[in-house]
């Protein structure tokens, strides 16, 4: 067996940590960190090939470590002190891993694209991208406010979906150019026109805002329709991850009717 690494200096331990911890560092380095077994096992049954683990023998999942062998992943064991540090979370799942950044087919005329304004809370943005996914939309395209989508909080909460959708962050000028000629929707509270109004079967462009901010930069984008999701009475706005979630499988919805509808 490999002597468990104990020291916080060794090079692939100060990696992972920098990766963990400093955009700057995985833009350089174009290589994530991933923890816990259920999201690296997801990921790698999808074809990811880990550049290298980390894990804590006590803790470990000894059938997904075979796996990994299969793979030929290097496997390197390491102390709970050494895992504690690299580990993005209170309490660490033992396993870390780094890989290169996913890089998901981008369709060249896609007929949805999910445009997200000044999301910077990590958890949103995960939650968003995993509905995204699930959904079936086509690209995710981020406005430079948004939080770095590789942060590992926006990885834990996204559940693989980085593998599943591209990501793209474009400056305000290069989203216009991306979805010109698609009609582009704004998801705001006080729209009169109702979401199930839109038809989502045609080619679409969708603009989720924060919260706190809403979509003010998406008239950047020239023209657009607002959209809203009715509620009841004094009823709160809803955060960003359930109103894209709510419009998002509605779009789905409308697609494969459409789709059932030409069979």
């Amino acid at each position: 067996m490999t002597d468990i690494i104990t020291s916080l200096q060794n090079e692939r331990v100060k990696l992972a940590f920098s990766l963990q911890n400093r955009p700057r560092a995985r833009r350089k380095e174009k290589k994530i960190t991933l923890e816990g077994v259920r999201l690296i096992k997801d990921v790698v049954q999808r074809g990811a090939q880990p550049e290298f683990v980390l894990y804590t023998p006590k803790d470990a999942d000894y059938p997904f470590i075979a796996e990994l062998q299969e793979l030929r992943v290097k496997l390197i064991p390491v102390s709970d002190e050494v895992m504690a540090h690299v580990s993005d979370t209170q309490q660490p799942q033992g396993l870390v891993a780094v890989l290169p950044m996913p890089l998901p087919p981008l369709a060249k005329r896609p007929d949805s694209v999910l445009i997200l304004d000044s999301i910077r809370e990590p958890g949103n943005m995960g939650t968003i991208l995993r509905s995204a996914a699930a959904s079936g939309v086509e690209v995710v395209v981020l406005s430079p406010d948004c939080v770095d989508p590789y942060n590992p909080k926006v990885l834990r909460a996204g559940m693989g979906a980085h593998w599943r959708v591209p990501v793209l962050e474009l400056q305000w000028f290069e989203i216009g150019h991306y979805v010109d000629k698609m009609p582009v929707y704004v998801a705001a509270g006080d729209a009169q026109t109702r979401y199930t109004a839109v038809d989502f079967s045609q080619r679409w462009a969708l603009v989720i805002g924060s919260e706190a901010f809403g979509a003010s930069n998406a008239r950047k984008l020239g023209e657009t329709l607002d959209i809203a999701i009715p509620m009841a009475g004094d009823t709160e706005s809803l955060n960003a991850a359930m109103a894209a979630s709510i419009i998002l499988f509605e779009a789905q919805r409308q697609r494969l009717s459409a789709s059932s509808d030409k069979k």
